[in-house]
């Protein structure tokens, strides 16, 4: 018995060890994947944990709230938490600036530790909108901005306005006669119009009161690209209600391209009708852009025979502006200011009609400026309607274009008496900044 003792105590001395070994390393294994889950879900907060906000649910944050007040969540919290607070769109962490003052700190005074836009989910896979001076960053940005801002000359502002009031004339030709009509679908022709002449150099023609296109160009090939460009700016819903992959994305960011690669091959989804619509539209453009480019003589006439011309005559700017990125900053005048313009000139109109006395004031001053068929100048505009610019901004003010502007800390910077950690691509801050009023 002492020796059948001896050797299961000898055998229990090798063994035990090796038992041990195993569970130890299961126990660390387990500790290690809770602590990466820990952190995976709390890493983000724990940068903004300082600032005010409600309590957040994990993976969710508040989403819920947003579901349940809609955009107006941003003035109720800013009401409760003050001018600075955070939100957790999902599990990335926001930090809302509702104060001008302290907007004007963000955008100007520390402007070099916040240079970036952040890319929304929802066009982080767009090459239009990537290549775009919206999102462009760091030195290509500042490149291209200063390129394009040599375009706008006030010389050459000024050559718009009569272009301007040929659209506006044609548009208007023969309102009389109708009945009804929707005026922001004739605002949003108007603007796509404009824009499109001025950028592009093409006479869109969609709100030409007979809707005929110019004759120098393919008819359908114009009306394609701007049914898509229409499409693409009002009825493509491109928000947490549009995609799946946007809202894995919000809740587990890694996942959110591979899935977008998956889901954009099945179709009829909100990415397969995204991707698209941007491949049909980067096409149109490239070819726009080709044909341009082939010009010898293009003259000055348009913001995209600027660029090729500026472009050539430079070689750091020849670098930067890229066919590619000269499609994108070019379409970007299109998608910027066509349905932001609409929305302006809608609301303004909608106000005024609200408004008898505001409506006879407006009036008078523009009939007093002199005879129906003078056509103001830039300084005129600028200068002798006063009345009509208050108008304007009051009604920016009541009703916001984009209300929210989002950037990324390039480093660590304190805010409203709060230090942001610098952005991390692994934890995905954003900040947005909101222009309260």
């Amino acid at each position: 018995m002492e020796f059948l003792a001896a050797i299961f105590q000898q055998f229990a001395e090798i063994l035990l060890p090796l038992i041990r070994a195993p569970i130890i390393s299961v126990i660390c294994t387990v500790l290690a994947l809770l602590a990466g889950v820990l952190g995976y879900i709390y890493g983000p907060y724990w940068g903004v944990r300082k600032v005010p906000g409600p309590p957040a649910i994990p993976f969710l944050g508040h989403l819920p709230l947003l579901a349940k007040y809609g955009p107006d969540v941003f003035s109720i919290l800013a009401k409760r938490y003050g001018p600075i607070f955070r939100f957790h769109m999902g599990r990335q962490p926001l930090v809302i600036v509702a104060d001008p003052e302290l907007c004007r700190e963000v955008g100007i005074k520390k402007f070099k530790d916040i240079p970036n836009r952040s890319i929304p989910s929802p066009i982080a896979a767009s090459p239009l909108h990537q290549k775009g001076l919206f999102f462009t960053r760091d030195s290509r940005w500042s490149t291209m901005r200063n390129t394009i801002l040599s375009v706008y000359q006030p010389s050459h502002l000024a050559k718009l306005v009569p272009m301007m009031q040929e659209f506006i004339d044609s548009a208007t030709d023969n309102l009389d006669d109708k009945k009804d009509f929707t005026f922001s679908d004739l605002s949003l022709k108007l603007a796509t119009d404009v824009i499109g002449q001025a950028a592009f150099g093409v006479n869109f023609g969609l709100s030409n009161s007979v809707n005929k296109m110019n004759n120098q160009h393919d008819d359908n090939e114009v009306q394609q690209f701007i049914n898509q460009h229409i499409y693409s700016t009002t009825q493509l819903k491109m928000d947490l209600s549009g995609s799946f992959s946007i809202i894995l994305g919000l809740l587990v960011p890694v996942l959110q391209e591979p899935f977008r690669q998956i889901i954009k091959r099945i179709p009829g989804t909100m990415d397969w009708k995204a991707d698209r619509i941007n491949k049909n539209l980067s096409s149109r453009l490239d070819g726009i852009v080709g044909k341009r480019m082939e010009e010898k003589d293009r003259g000055s006439k348009d913001f995209l025979s600027l660029i090729l011309s500026a472009r050539e005559s430079d070689t750091l700017s020849k670098n930067i502006f890229t066919p590619d990125y000269v499609s994108a900053v070019t379409y970007e005048h299109l998608l910027a200011g066509s349905a932001t313009t609409s929305f302006t000139l809608s609301t303004i109109i909608y106000l005024v009609a609200g408004h008898p006395e505001v409506e006879k004031k407006l009036l008078e001053e523009i009939d007093t400026f002199g005879p129906h068929d003078q056509m103001p100048t830039p300084p005129d505009l600028q200068f002798k309607f006063p009345y009509l610019n208050q108008v304007i901004k009051e009604a920016m003010r009541f009703y916001t274009v984009s209300p929210l502007v989002a950037r990324e800390t390039s480093t660590q910077v304190n805010i409203g008496g709060y230090n942001l950690p610098k952005v991390h691509i692994t934890l995905n801050f954003i900040f947005f900044f909101l222009f309260w009023t």
